[in-house]
């Protein structure tokens, strides 16, 4: 079955390497646009969305990654998100990438809390992040998600140690305690 849009109803943009994005530089300007692959092999910076889901009752959305995603494959990450599209907004992007991850429709717009620079290991990207609530039932899309549950903040923190996370998204949520008020977890 085709996957379409949720709001214009037309075909999905594609989830592929030859995604084509936008390449920007050190101030998040606009420099060229690659595919994605291309971006990845060669280290161009680009951008990234993520988002922190809360449901109902204040726990968090928690998953692993598929083991053929492009970066950081079979790993845990507390953020639903992803690639910014070429000519797409950073608020774009993550409505779409939350609605297709959580696999829901009509999902209240991602709030911006903070905008960082990711670097590391040849990986480079601005990183936009974002907090929704979800109180829609999910049926996470199985492209992206093997695993997913909900997860209080005291049962998050502690499997911080114990589960492989993503780099970026685990320096996204340090960040984010950070931002909050909060020390980084160890």
């Amino acid at each position: 079955m085709e996957r379409l849009d949720p709001e214009t109803g037309a075909p999905a943009r594609p989830r592929s390497a030859d995604e084509l994005l936008d390449i920007v530089d050190e101030n998040d300007e606009v420099v060229g646009q690659e595919r994605r692959a291309e971006a990845y092999a060669r280290g161009l910076r680009h951008r990234c969305a993520f988002v922190l889901v809360k449901d109902g009752e204040g726990r968090t959305f928690v998953h692993r990654r598929t083991a053929v995603k492009l970066v950081f494959p079979s790993l845990y990450d507390m953020f639903v998100g992803g690639v910014v599209g070429a000519g797409e907004t950073y608020d774009e992007a993550a409505l779409r990438e939350a609605e297709e991850e959580l696999g829901v429709s009509g999902l209240a717009r991602p709030v911006p809390l903070f905008k960082f620079l990711y670097e590391r290991d040849g990986h480079s990207w601005w990183s936009q992040v974002y907090e929704v609530r979800c109180e829609l039932p999910v049926s996470p899309q199985v492209e992206e998600v093997a695993w997913h549950t909900f997860l209080t903040d005291g049962e998050l923190e502690r499997r911080l140690s114990e589960w492989e996370w993503v780099p970026d998204g685990l320096d996204a949520f340090h960040r984010l305690r950070e931002w909050r008020g909060r020390p980084p977890v160890a």
